[in-house]
């Protein structure tokens, strides 16, 4: 494989993991089989993002438009987020990753909930790398939630409407504090954002592998980093 460029790593990647029901169709078995295989995808994303210096890596794991797909999957997907939490977070800890969940989770149920909070008090102070899963997590939500925040502000004083701006809203989106993505990857050939990060990809290279989610691996992962690096990013400007 072409060497990656270690002075132009991306800081911020994101990642909509598409594909698990179609990779499970062609299994012929049920689209939960090709959720759980997804997850072994996901940890093979997470150690070469840690191994090559990725210092946040954003994952699509559950939109809040997915609740509308059948109530069978939907409870398949929130045991398999549980059983998730009690077997990985220990690893993650132990690699000095932080894991933070992105999104509404009032709507998970109240053991789930429990079990977010326990994982990311656990690894609130690890360096190596931020690793977010977006869950019941949009795009649209996610700037609605900040409006809101600061209306509150104006109406209680804090803050005039004129005092906004972009720096401010962005203090409120759920990824405050970190950076701005620079490379969005969706896999299984879809070539859309449904909904993912809307403020934060708005000057991201965009990277489309046609890939089913479980089968992404790090070759796939590498090739993605590697059309990163060969692009000229202007923001805008000129070059």
């Amino acid at each position: 494989m072409t060497e990656l460029d270690p002075n132009n790593i991306p800081q911020h990647i994101a990642i909509i993991m598409d594909g698990n029901g179609r990779w499970a169709k062609q299994q012929g078995k049920m689209r939960i089989f090709g959720h759980k295989h997804g997850v072994a995808a996901v940890r093979e994303a997470v150690s070469y993002a840690r191994k090559i210096g990725v210092k946040y890596l954003t994952l699509y794991a559950f939109s809040s438009e997915n609740w509308s797909r059948p109530e069978q999957e939907v409870s398949a997907l929130m045991n398999l987020f549980m059983q998730a939490l009690d077997f990985e977070v220990k690893k993650l800890h132990k690699n000095n990753i932080r894991l933070k969940i992105l999104g509404n989770v009032s709507r998970f149920s109240a053991g789930l909930q429990e079990k977010i909070k326990k994982a990311e008090k656990l690894t609130e102070n690890n360096t190596a790398l931020t690793l977010n899963i977006a869950a019941n997590y949009g795009g649209r939500w996610d700037i609605v939630q900040a409006v809101q925040h600061l209306v509150q502000q104006v109406q209680a004083q804090q803050l005039t409407a004129v005092e906004i701006n972009e720096t401010l809203l962005q203090q409120h989106l759920v990824t405050k504090d970190q950076p701005e993505v620079d490379l969005l990857i969706r896999t299984s050939g879809e070539q859309r954002i449904s909904n993912f990060l809307l403020w934060q990809v708005a000057y991201a290279e965009l990277y489309f592998s046609d890939v089913l989610w479980p089968d992404f691996n790090e070759a796939e992962f590498h090739q993605a980093i590697l059309s990163y690096q060969q692009r000229h990013r202007r923001f805008g400007g000129t070059e």
